[in-house]
């Protein structure tokens, strides 16, 4: 089987189990370089002393995380259980590396208020950073909402697909209705003129392009967030377009942040750690903050205990009692 041959074989897997396209691009890219760290070697050719060291190379000579060989390490063991289809109890006797517990970086009430202070009349960028903030979605999550997604009745974002495949249900901000409202508008102006010039159309999930041939047009499938430049798909050949990019968001959250001086190396997932911490401070219960947050297990949740302003676990220190 020849590299190319291997590594589409690896996308028809990963697509057959429904992964992200993100963890598909991943897996196909390890997979591309362990076979090049063998010499182009076969995979079937190689054992336990090849994987062993593609890993160390990995974690010596490219010095990446515990998260990223972690990674590798599970991108090769997809390739020899669901893609070669070989025993692979030698492989999975393999250690992963230990990842390291690191607590969030968390910015306080009035931190989040002087960087939305900046990023008013940014547009679009602005309200997704508010968004972030007052829902606790990641960024992709919030780049990724159609307009049927919010009930502003209810007062309610369904977050569709998020981590692992899963949809949950978090809060609407009262605050953010209004100018959510005002973007939409803009936003439907702009659909329906794209229709007006025969395109408006934008990728629908799964097959429902095929269920639903005209769906990909319909308001309620739309972007909240759209890109501001269409493009042409090579498969249908409609005119469509995407979601905005999330690079538009990290740079101008990123330039906000530089112009408050604030010296935390934050980012826009910073905004979710926030959202939970500022919940739990407010006295709500790690249960409800990880239904809105989506975790899976309570254990990931928390993590946001440790970042309470509580003045080191509401220890007195013994210096302040001279």
């Amino acid at each position: 089987m020849a590299a190319s041959s291997l590594l589409s074989a690896v996308r028809r897997a990963l697509r057959l189990r429904h992964y992200s396209v993100r963890t598909e691009e991943a897996y196909v890219a390890w997979v591309r370089r362990f076979v090049r760290s063998s010499a182009l070697r076969h995979p079937r050719e190689l054992g336990p002393s090849d994987v062993t060291r593609f890993l160390t190379s990995l974690a010596i000579d490219g010095r990446v995380s515990a998260s990223t060989q972690n990674q590798a390490l599970s991108a090769v063991l997809f390739l020899y259980r669901d893609v070669l289809e070989m025993p692979i109890g030698w492989l999975t006797a393999l250690v992963r590396a230990k990842r390291p517990v690191r607590v969030p970086v968390v910015l306080t009430k009035d931190e989040v208020r002087k960087v939305l202070g900046r990023l008013k009349g940014r547009g679009a960028a602005s309200l997704i950073v508010a968004l972030l903030y007052g829902t606790g979605m990641r960024l992709l999550e919030a780049l990724h909402l159609r307009v049927k997604d919010i009930d502003f009745a209810a007062n309610q974002i369904t977050v569709r697909g998020g981590k692992g495949d899963r949809d949950r249900v978090t809060m609407l901000p009262e605050r953010l209705k209004g100018p959510l409202l005002s973007h939409l508008a803009a936003v439907r102006a702009q659909h329906e003129c794209d229709i007006a010039m025969g395109a408006g159309w934008v990728a629908l999930p799964g097959a429902l392009g095929v269920k639903y041939p005209q769906a990909g047009r319909e308001w309620a499938w739309q972007w909240v967030f759209p890109a501001s430049r269409g493009y042409d798909d090579a498969e249908t050949s409609q005119r469509r377009r995407h979601h905005l990019h999330e690079t538009v968001v990290q740079r101008a959250f990123k330039q906000a942040l530089r112009a408050t001086r604030i010296a935390k190396p934050a980012s826009c997932h910073t905004l979710r750690h926030s959202f939970a911490t500022h919940l739990l401070e407010s006295g709500y219960d790690i249960r409800t903050v990880q239904e809105l947050l989506g975790h899976r297990n309570v254990a990931t949740t928390m993590i946001y205990t440790h970042v309470l302003n509580r003045g080191g676990l509401g220890v007195r220190s013994p210096a302040d009692t001279l």
